[in-house]
């Protein structure tokens, strides 16, 4: 049998739980350090007396990282592996989390920050691949929300600690605390997380078939007698994301995620500098984006059950066009920091399952040889989303737009990537020349 259908319709063993498990916490660390910045901002504002307009160029710094880390890296994924890739991406987030504490001006604190991105980029194909390809086809779509509520986990669990570390009015304990818990993560995945017997079954190397029945073995399944023929895109497998069986996939993908990454990307990153605007301070504004994060983990949880017993694309855009419509209330403002929170929760509700959505759909959009490639294409330019978000904000705070237009404008984005994915055809496609 090929062993990508024996995991598919076995029981999940406890190895393939407790990779799934490893994933959800390494997107949790994503969240942390990615939210890391949000979280130091006030005080770095403090600090250096930078004004909105700068401020919101710093805050896409790590976004800049990313987006060419998930592209590059990606396609690095697809050919040597998952797991090696996965863990010269956590070396390179360790590195720029601690250098961002010796930072003494913007210009240093954005190198480091765009250093941290290119792990952070690179790891997120990476996830997505495992997540899907460790689980059985029962559990999928599960197993990738799991996965994708791990950035608003980390959030929580982040958010809670900056609340601490943000009580001694500096902002670098925080990304010492994030380069600590990204290198504990390395002898983890080392030693929990096996390479992916599908992507060795799609590349097959030399030892492919013993490596594959290795894992299998571990995971208490039977072995493989042979193998399937491989699949191998004629060109590179970046390439073969614009051949014509995938091109539509390829583009239509990327918009939604773009779009829809817009908006979310306004409301993290700018969601503390807001509440400290609105009068409350950095340990409160940490609390809030704390609620909107917890709100991101009940939506994911329930938006990966409707998808798990629904249909995936209507699905996910009626969420986007939720998405689109909390923006609205989300810029009307709140005087109480109790409703500060409670939007905030609803904004996550609705936007992680946004993003659950459509990391499912990256599963299932695109075969295995290509899997990393096109999650890390579309992830990489979606990020361009992330990147102009705080940017495009800022200026336009700067230049006295209130609040609800600037929301009004930003969660349009949701609105563009509900008509893409709608127009998305999602059936089993061919590795394309």
């Amino acid at each position: 049998m090929d062993p990508r259908q024996i995991i598919d319709q076995r029981p999940m063993s406890l190895v393939q739980i407790a990779a799934v498990a490893t994933t959800i916490g390494l997107n949790a660390l994503d969240g942390f350090d990615v939210l890391s910045i949000s979280f130091a901002a006030p005080g770095i504002a403090r600090e250096w007396g930078v004004n909105q307009g700068t401020l919101g160029i710093v805050l896409s710094m790590e976004l800049i990282g990313m987006a060419l880390g998930s592209i590059a890296l990606g396609g690095v994924a697809d050919r040597i592996g998952r797991r090696p890739t996965l863990l010269v991406c956590l070396v390179v987030m360790a590195i720029g989390m601690a250098g961002a504490t010796l930072s003494h001006n913007i210009v240093e604190l954005s190198a480091w920050r765009v250093l941290t991105g290119l792990g952070i980029g690179g790891m997120i194909p990476c996830l997505n691949a495992l997540a899907s390809e460790y689980a059985n086809a029962k559990w999928r779509r599960v197993c990738l929300a799991l996965m994708v509520i791990g950035y608003p986990l980390g959030a929580i669990i982040g958010g809670s600690i900056a609340a601490l570390l943000l009580q001694g009015g500096d902002w670098r304990p925080i990304f010492l605390f994030g380069a600590a818990a990204t290198a504990l993560f390395i002898p983890l995945v080392a030693f929990i997380a096996p390479e992916s017997p599908a992507h060795l079954a799609s590349r097959q190397p030399a030892d492919a078939l013993a490596r594959i029945n290795q894992t299998l073995k571990r995971m208490g399944h039977p072995a493989a007698e042979s193998l399937p023929e491989p699949e191998r895109p004629a060109s590179s497998p970046i390439m073969a994301l614009f051949s014509p069986a995938l091109l539509a996939t390829t583009v239509l993908v990327t918009l939604g995620y773009f779009a829809h990454i817009l908006a979310f990307y306004y409301v993290a990153k700018w969601l503390p500098k807001l509440v400290v605007d609105m009068g409350f301070n950095p340990s409160e504004a940490a609390g809030v984006l704390v609620s909107m994060s917890i709100g991101g983990v009940i939506g994911g949880l329930f938006w990966g059950v409707i998808a798990q017993r629904f249909n995936l694309k209507r699905m996910t855009v009626g969420v986007l066009v939720l998405s689109a419509a909390m923006l609205v209330v989300f810029g009307r403002g709140q005087a109480e920091l109790g409703g500060l929170s409670l939007i905030a929760g609803l904004a996550g509700f609705v936007l992680q399952g946004g993003i659950v959505g459509l990391y499912t759909i990256l599963a299932e959009a695109f075969p295995t040889p290509v899997r990393a490639s096109g999650t890390g294409f579309v992830i990489g330019v979606g990020r361009g989303g992330a990147l102009l978000a705080p940017i495009v904000a800022g200026f336009l705070f700067q230049a006295g737009m209130g609040l609800q237009f600037v929301s009004v404008l930003m969660g349009a984005g949701s609105l563009v990537a509900a008509g893409a994915i709608l127009m998305l055809r999602l059936e089993a496609k061919p590795v394309a020349a």
